[in-house]
């Protein structure tokens, strides 16, 4: 049996029988006007943090989610969309599909402004998605793609990127694991298909997104998750595992390489009223600035004892210069 064949059976029982303790995020649930998600969605929210942020999701975009779960954020971005196949909802497991089916019902019931035809849910492969070229405004996927092996894992990245729009927008959520995971555990299928062996280093999750093209990385969340730990299971040591929430844009990739947002900022605070770089970077007197790590190094390497650059923090939501 392949890896992905386990990953099947695991999601395939966690439909039919929903599985409170297969992912947990630390990300709160949205509470918005109106949204009444149902319990059974949370407890198939099988995912390690959040792909719903309503600054992606103005103009009444198309939104692809990919690895259905139970329905929640499927619901979650209906709120926004609210429209006729507004959201498309890919999954390979037909239980999970079944299962959304089921649930959208019951949000029905319990939101008078939803109805089950804004998700348009269709069975297809991560890596062969059932969507057209350049069709989609915002894609997402929350615990998923960590699964795949390395080749999958590029394939799965240049299907989205296929399938979106210039400018558009893929919202991820996987773990990631900084330290050297023991091959024993990479190799252990069922491991991976719980998301935990799976995961890889930040960094080489992010050259794996701008490898495909993706122009601007942005790193909007990075959370503790998991703890493997001697006992319980096969390793010497205690390996770190965290979450991480992503969005990577189609944006061109620029000729000095792409533009990663770490949570870095440039504060000027010298003498005149602002500081310009003549490559298109303004620092008005004592006014943070949001900067990609590639303008964050730039200035830094300037050598001005009057810029001061912050360390990554990790999170990121707008409103930065690259």
């Amino acid at each position: 049996m392949s890896y992905l064949e386990t990953t099947h059976d695991v999601y395939k029982q966690a439909a039919e029988t929903p599985d409170v303790g297969l992912c947990c995020t630390t990300t709160p649930i949205w509470q918005l006007p109106g949204l009444d998600i149902p319990v059974i969605m949370q407890q198939m929210n099988y995912g390690c943090g959040s792909t719903v942020h309503p600054r992606d999701l103005v103009n009444d975009p198309t939104i692809l989610y990919v690895g259905v779960g139970g329905g929640m954020e499927l619901l979650q971005f209906s709120y926004f969309s609210r429209q006729k196949n507004g959201v498309i909802g890919v999954d390979v497991v037909d239980e999970m599909l079944a299962a959304s089916r089921k649930n959208f019902k019951e949000a029905e019931e319990l939101n008078p402004w939803f109805r089950s035809e804004f998700v348009d849910l269709r069975k297809g492969d991560a890596l062969n998605l059932p969507v057209e070229d350049a069709s989609i405004d915002v894609a997402a996927q929350n615990c998923l793609f960590n699964i795949f092996k390395e080749e999958d894992l590029k394939r799965a990245l240049e299907e989205m990127y296929r399938v979106l729009k210039p400018h558009g927008r893929l919202v991820m959520s996987d773990p990631i694991c900084d330290q050297a995971m023991p091959q024993h555990l990479r190799d252990d299928e069922r491991l991976r298909a719980l998301c935990l062996s799976g995961s890889i280093p930040l960094k080489d999750y992010i050259k794996m997104i701008t490898d495909v093209g993706f122009g601007t990385v942005e790193i909007r969340a990075k959370r503790p998750y998991r703890i493997l730990a001697p006992g319980h299971y096969d390793t010497k040591e205690l390996i770190y595992i965290e979450s991480v929430e992503v969005c990577a844009i189609k944006d061109p990739m620029p000729a000095d390489g792409p533009c990663v947002f770490t949570g870095k900022t440039a504060i000027y605070f010298g003498k005149e009223e602002h500081f310009d770089d003549e490559k298109g970077h303004v620092l008005l007197q004592n006014q943070p600035l949001a900067v990609c790590d590639k303008t964050g190094g730039a200035l830094a390497a300037l050598g001005k004892q009057d810029i001061f650059i912050s360390e990554s923090t990790w999170f990121y939501d707008g409103g930065g210069c690259c």
